[in-house]
């Protein structure tokens, strides 16, 4: 089922629509003018939601096929599917709805956990779904229910976040209805783009661990290319035949809500429309002033909603998912990946216009969406220091022949049968080093973080339980290869660079190749163990994270952390019998 939107009447790009969508096909609501009860567009959603007295029921059932025709019509090793396909169903519901989602682990022998990628999970940390962190694994055989607040409104996608797993297709999408920045007829709903890969996640982490394994991109540590490349789900087998493109259907002369969602593990995509620019309304959650592109960038964990206007003659036309040219980012054995938008009345026939090739962007996020809702961070506190930077660095240890990423000399490991939060409710703030935890101070003050990288390969850098907003980093170049080594963070000349009013803020961004960002959150203002990491899952199980583990004496107080029991006791009944031994960080 799609969400049908009714707008009342129009607003010129260069003005902001205060105008809320009213779902009225779904049943959910019907509303126009305020979203409700006074809230808006203009509504800090990090201080103030509706609560709609609404619950939303959802199952999701975790199998194993161990030889699985995926969508392209080609077997797949080991694919672990949601409801028996992929991806996994559409959680829908109403900014201040409460979701619960029932989680059965019927896999042969893996825990699994589900994450809410970027719901800020206020006062709910243990409900965020990071094994080792803010939960122990559900074992094959156990359930675990979910619950939580859709406090944000947009689009977003959920995943398991155990090791590498849901690059195996543990994976769905979400829609949050809400206000919005820009009036449009119809609601298109999620369209997740992913790479897809027929071996199995953890034979790709194996390779990747070996330091003697076929380098992609004279890296050690690289992942093989991708198969494929999936829209929504689907697409042709790009080495043979089978499969079919994804299609979307436009009406003529209408206004049309595309919900972008970067599902992949590896793969960054420049999206394009032939013949169309997108009207850009959200990034990652964030309601932001409406701009125009003619392609947007998404990297791994990303999420664009963008408006396409059908104004051109009824045809088809190519929806294409570019890769960068330097194969930093992502490489894919399909290298023409595309998906189809055909207007009503169209002839069927495959689109024929290429197109002019989209501009590269060297992996690079676009920094000019400016949020409807501005924060600033206060420049003026910054410091560059020691205790406020992580260095990211690839490594290879010869004594156990292993490649890791590590964060500022330590890869890290988390401990599935006792996560974080256990030793929170235990009252034990003494972490091992390769934990990987930071306490933040335990104010309301504004976290500044240099994130330094100090390899050529660029990373998706993610943040539970808040946005950031992105200050600044280095400039872009087109292969970060032909650099001697890493540009640093210089506080004397770069300090002044960096943004002081109102800067894109998000969830995920890009951390350049060789190169550096700054990010700011406000720390102190949601109790919990929150990950920040590369959401690239070969790297998250090779080590590359840090736990921020912020306001702990405030965390048995905010949620019940006798809550971390059932699973547990279920995790470690059933861990001495688990014929697979953790290999990896578990995260």
């Amino acid at each position: 089922m799609r969400f049908n939107q009714v707008f009342m009447g129009l607003v010129p790009l260069a003005s902001l629509a205060t105008a809320a969508s009213t779902p009225a096909s779904s049943g959910l609501c019907s509303r126009a003018g305020n979203w409700t009860d006074g809230l808006n567009i203009l509504t800090d959603w990090e201080a103030q939601w509706p609560i709609t007295g609404v619950t939303r029921y959802y199952q999701l059932d975790i199998t194993e096929v161990e030889q699985y025709t995926g969508p392209d019509g080609v077997l797949k090793l080991n694919a672990m599917l949601i409801n028996g396909g992929y991806p996994g169903p559409v959680i829908q519901a109403n900014w201040g709805d409460r979701i619960d989602v029932v989680v059965n682990n019927n896999l042969d022998h893996n825990g699994t956990s589900i994450h809410w990628h970027g719901f800020h999970q206020i006062n709910n940390n243990i409900n965020d779904g990071v094994s080792g962190v803010t939960e122990c694994p559900i074992p094959p055989g156990g359930s675990k229910k979910y619950s939580f607040v859709a406090t944000q409104y947009g689009t977003s996608w959920y995943h398991s976040h155990i090791s590498s797993q849901y690059a195996n297709g543990v994976v769905g999408t979400i829609q949050i209805d809400g206000p919005t920045t820009y009036p449009y007829d119809t609601d298109l709903g999620t369209f997740p783009i992913s790479d897809w890969y027929y071996d199995s996640a953890d034979h790709i982490v194996q390779r990747m661990m070996d330091p003697t394994n076929p380098y992609r991109v004279n890296v050690p540590g690289s992942p093989p290319p991708s198969d494929n490349i999936l829209f929504n789900g689907t697409n042709i087998n790009p080495q043979g035949s089978g499969g079919e493109y994804a299609k979307v259907t436009l009406a003529p002369g209408k206004r049309h809500r595309l919900r972008l969602i970067n599902t992949s593990a590896d793969n960054t995509f420049s999206i394009s429309i032939v013949g169309h620019t997108m009207t850009v309304i959200e990034t990652d959650f964030v309601p932001v002033q409406p701009y125009q592109a003619t392609q947007v960038f998404l990297t791994v964990g990303q999420r664009y909603d963008v408006v396409i206007e059908a104004n051109q003659g009824v045809g088809s036309y190519w929806l294409n998912a570019t890769l960068s040219s330097n194969g930093l980012c992502g490489a894919s054995l399909n290298p023409y990946p595309a998906a189809i938008i055909t207007y009503d009345g169209a002839d069927g026939l495959l689109p024929t216009d290429v197109g002019t090739p989209v501009i590269d962007t060297y992996c690079t996020d676009d920094l000019s969406a400016q949020p409807i809702v501005t924060k600033s961070a206060p420049i003026d506190k910054f410091t560059a220091e020691a205790n406020n930077t992580l260095d990211l660095a690839l490594t290879v240890d010869d004594t156990i022949s292993r490649v890791f990423w590590e964060v500022n000399n330590s890869p890290v490991n988390v401990v599935w049968e006792q996560p974080t939060l256990q030793n929170v409710k235990d009252g034990n703030l003494t972490f091992a080093t390769n934990e990987n935890v930071i306490q933040l101070p335990e104010d309301n003050e504004w976290s500044f973080w240099i994130i330094q990288n100090n390899s050529p390969i660029p990373h998706p850098m993610h943040l539970h339980g808040h946005d950031f907003l992105i200050l600044g980093r280095s400039d872009p170049v087109p292969d970060p290869r032909t650099l001697p080594g890493p540009i640093a963070f210089d506080p004397a000349t770069d300090t002044a660079k960096l943004y002081a009013n109102a800067p894109t803020r998000r969830d995920t961004t890009q951390l350049p190749g060789f190169g550096w960002l700054v990010l700011a959150f406000q720390a102190g203002s949601n109790p919990g163990a929150w990950v920040f990491h590369c959401h690239i899952p070969w790297h998250m199980s090779q080590g590359l994270s840090v736990k921020f583990l912020e306001r702990a004496d405030l965390i048995p107080g905010a949620m019940d952390l006798g809550a971390l029991q059932p699973t547990c006791d279920q995790w470690r009944a059933y861990a001495p019998s688990d014929p697979f031994e953790k290999n990896d960080s578990g995260l």
